[in-house]
């Protein structure tokens, strides 16, 4: 009798927990359908918002990229709205993330290979020149847009983003679970309802020592995240992420477009003196803003100096690209 409890209590967890993750992401999906528009792009859909100034020309373009379990909704809650005014604002759900669509395997979460898929779609949708702005998890891939897709990009701005490696770093043993069939198993049955019960707590971690702003998880369609998919390209990102940041940092110094990095001196998620204050100090010419007492999301926390940020760094792209025309 003890063994057959063994047995069938653990077996019961897991088909409670996969019904309860599949019940979950059908309502989600219904109660937070697309906003925007689909670029195909090597037969992988991505969803982008695209947004500009209604009565006269935009001044010129801005891509968003959003962080970890998050999609294009927050960044046009917290920064693409207001810049769309006067910019045109393209806003991407990451591949994996949101409503856009990622292959399968780990080699797709590689921050060079995200980068690629935004670059492609940009070139299709007649971008060039662009101010790319990269959030939190987004700060490993805006350097290789930097680097390798500048016929599309015209500056960089990593915003409380992860650019380098750490002491302690390696995490094998989790790349070699999530890239498993007990990772598998995990992620579509028990990782969802637990996640769940943590959220408060991340929410709070996320925003702190600020509040989160009220509605921020329905506002900013949060929800998505915790879809089996999407949260399992979560933890794929992650999983690559380390040795991503490793390869690429060598790099660094290589990037000849303009560059501004901002981090608040309070974030918990993100170590701003080892990521942002280390990436600053090694793409040549970098402007760093160090946001006193603010932590990983500034762009809620004083949304004011973000935004003028971006704008100083797309007039900067004006200014170059006018200069060339004329020479």
């Amino acid at each position: 009798m003890s063994l057959l409890l063994v047995v069938a209590v653990p077996l019961m967890l897991l088909v409670l927990g996969a019904a309860f993750t599949y019940l979950y992401a059908w309502a989600i999906e219904r109660r937070y359908p697309p906003t925007g528009r689909f670029v195909e792009v090597e037969r992988c859909r991505l969803h982008y918002r695209d947004e500009g100034p209604q009565d006269e020309p935009a001044r010129g373009t801005i891509v968003l990229l959003h962080g970890a379990s998050s999609n294009l909704v927050e960044s046009m809650l917290g920064l693409g709205w207001a810049l769309s005014q006067s910019y045109r604002v393209l806003a991407f759900d990451r591949p994996g993330h949101g409503w856009s669509e990622r292959k399968p395997g780990l080699s797709e979460a590689e921050p060079a290979r995200q980068a690629a898929l935004i670059a492609e779609a940009l070139r299709q949708l007649g971008i060039r020149n662009a101010v790319i702005v990269g959030h939190s998890w987004s700060g490993t891939v805006v350097p290789h847009l930097a680097l390798d897709h500048t016929d599309v990009t015209g500056a960089i701005l990593v915003l409380s983003g992860i650019t380098s490696p750490w002491p302690g770093g390696y995490i094998g043993w989790y790349r070699g679970l999530i890239d498993s069939w007990a990772g598998w198993l995990l992620l579509r049955t028990l990782a969802v309802p637990v996640l769940l019960m943590l959220r408060p707590w991340i929410k709070k971690k996320t925003f702190r020592p600020q509040p989160a702003p009220p509605g921020i998880v329905r506002k900013g369609f949060i929800p998505l995240a915790f879809r089996p998919r999407a949260y399992e390209a979560n933890m794929q990102d992650f999983a690559v992420m380390y040795d991503a940041v490793l390869r690429q940092s060598v790099r660094y110094r290589e990037i000849r477009l303009p560059v501004t990095v901002i981090a608040g001196d309070r974030d918990e998620i993100v170590w701003t003196d080892l990521h942002s204050l280390s990436f600053a100090r090694e793409a040549p010419g970098a402007e760093l803003i160090l946001m006193p007492g603010i932590g990983h999301m500034p762009q809620y926390a004083d949304q004011g100096t973000v935004l003028a940020a971006i704008v100083a760094l797309a007039e900067r792209v004006v200014t170059a690209r006018v200069q060339v025309g004329q020479a």
